[in-house]
């Protein structure tokens, strides 16, 4: 039998708001254990929340972009449940009107076709704390730092059929949060964090099976590798007569397996009602007004301008856009003056090559777009080749290193000196006549040694089209 995966996503993302969801507490990543929390966040009798605008700000511009319709009448609920890393014994979330709902996300399947991603609703909430796991000692500790700091859940409909549809979704909202500077998105310090909803079913059905909930997943790999498990261990129970039970699964990345950790709740065995403390919000036609005037430029719309403004081909322009960071970079070197092809060519080949290599984002890099535009000047005037010019990007991508001044130390500079190069040329032919001669005799790979060895006998710091000339031009003498 073919099976089919149907998968729904429910991703949490940190806001990038300077204080907690209800009060003044800091939302800094780190700092020491229960060091970034109150009464107020930690449910201390007699306090009482304060919404924080910043928060509904940012919850409405990130409904916007999805293409969501934003619920001008909203509440906040609670959520009772107690676990350690929640001290209050509730969560305050939106259950019964979320701020947003009806969104569309569209992506690029694998076989390049668009396919629509809908978004069942949007909320804002408080995060719960973080439970340390110290398994010399045999304890847990609670650090309740991250008690109160915003989220907005963004739940989809069970549209995936692949772990490639869900990355693909998932890079374009980790892009569109970026771009509106709603979230830093760094799953590594948890800020977006992923719970996948998954059943499968025989292809062709129309019927949904008993789906599971794997929790906190926090990497595109970890997220491929769960579902692919996940998937696989369903197929096997079905098809050995068993059941799929409905529970919460934790992903273990060193196991490569997801284990089973409680039975699911539904939404009643949380005992939902109104927030008696937070009154509810009324959203008017000119706030909505004019947070859609303060949109920032998203990736598609940078998209079409880089292609119109400055005549970038389509994938040099979609490249360019993926990362907010990478965008900026490329608009920073246009502005200091950089041919924008020239730009695109060196962030497109070697920012990105570095930023593979390192497993790192464009935001994250020290390189500045000044030190750039200088060595593409410097390729440009002739005062350095490109491959010398390459290899001083490499040197300097850690440091941003002022790149004339290390030329200028390491002696890296294009020797011009036509007598220079006369000179490198006879000396390759004297102790290469073999390869001279192969060329002469039809052999045209020599030529390329002959260049090669000039490049080495001029230390790489010539003109490589000067090279070519000279050793061309000695060839037909």
């Amino acid at each position: 039998m073919t099976w089919e995966t149907v998968i729904g996503l429910e991703t949490h993302v940190e806001l990038a708001t300077k204080t907690k969801i209800f009060c003044s507490c800091t939302t800094e990543f780190g700092g020491a254990p229960n060091t970034h929390c109150c009464p107020v966040c930690t449910g201390m009798p007699g306090t009482l929340p304060v919404l924080n605008e910043k928060v509904l700000e940012f919850a409405v511009k990130a409904g916007i972009a999805l293409n969501g319709e934003i619920t001008r009448h909203c509440k906040f609920d609670r959520k009772n449940y107690f676990y350690p890393d929640l001290p209050k014994a509730y969560q305050v979330s939106q259950l019964y009107l979320p701020i947003v709902r009806n969104g569309k996300v569209p992506i690029r399947t694998e076989s390049g076709t668009e396919k629509v991603i809908r978004i069942h609703e949007l909320h804002m909430e408080e995060d719960a704390g973080k439970l340390v796991h110290d398994p010399w000692l045999d304890q847990t500790k609670c650090d309740y730092n991250r008690c109160g700091v915003p989220l907005i859940e963004i739940v989809t409909e069970p549209d995936f059929r692949t772990s490639k549809e869900v990355i693909a979704y998932l890079e374009k909202l980790k892009s569109t949060l970026q771009y509106l500077g709603v979230s830093d998105c760094k799953m590594q310090e948890g800020s977006l964090r992923c719970d996948v909803n998954l059943s499968v079913r025989p292809a062709g059905s129309t019927q949904l099976g008993t789906r599971t909930e794997m929790k906190n997943l926090s990497s595109f790999k970890a997220i491929a590798r769960a579902i692919a498990y996940e998937s696989r261990r369903q197929i096997e129970l079905i098809e050995e007569g068993k059941k799929v039970l409905q529970e919460t699964r934790r992903w273990d990345e060193n196991k490569d397996a997801t284990f089973a950790m409680r039975s699911k709740e539904d939404a009643q065995d949380y005992r939902y009602f109104p927030e008696p403390d937070i009154p509810p919000l009324v959203i008017s036609a000119e706030y909505l007004d004019d947070v859609r005037r303060r949109q920032p430029e998203m990736a598609e719309e940078k998209m079409v301008r880089y292609q119109q403004e400055y005549d970038l081909p389509v994938y040099d322009a979609q490249m360019l856009t993926e990362q907010k960071a990478l965008a900026d970079f490329f608009e920073s070197c246009v502005t200091l003056g950089a041919e924008a092809k020239q730009s695109a060519n060196w962030i497109m080949g070697q920012v990105l090559g570095q930023l593979s290599a390192k497993a790192m984002e464009a935001k994250n890099m020290k390189l500045t777009p000044s030190t750039l535009v200088t060595l593409i000047s410097m390729v440009k005037e002739g005062r350095l080749n490109r491959n010398t010019a390459v290899k001083v990007f490499e040197d300097v991508f850690d440091t941003d290193e002022d790149v004339e001044e290390y030329v200028k130390v390491h002696g890296l500079a294009q020797i011009n000196d036509p007598t220079a190069l006369a000179a490198a040329v006879e000396k390759v032919f004297a102790a290469n006549s073999q390869s001279v001669t192969d060329y002469r005799s039809g052999k045209e790979k020599a030529y390329g040694f002959l260049v090669g060895q000039v490049m080495r006998e001029m230390k790489g710091r010539a003109d490589p089209q000067a090279v070519n000339e000279a050793v061309r031009d000695k060839l037909s003498g």
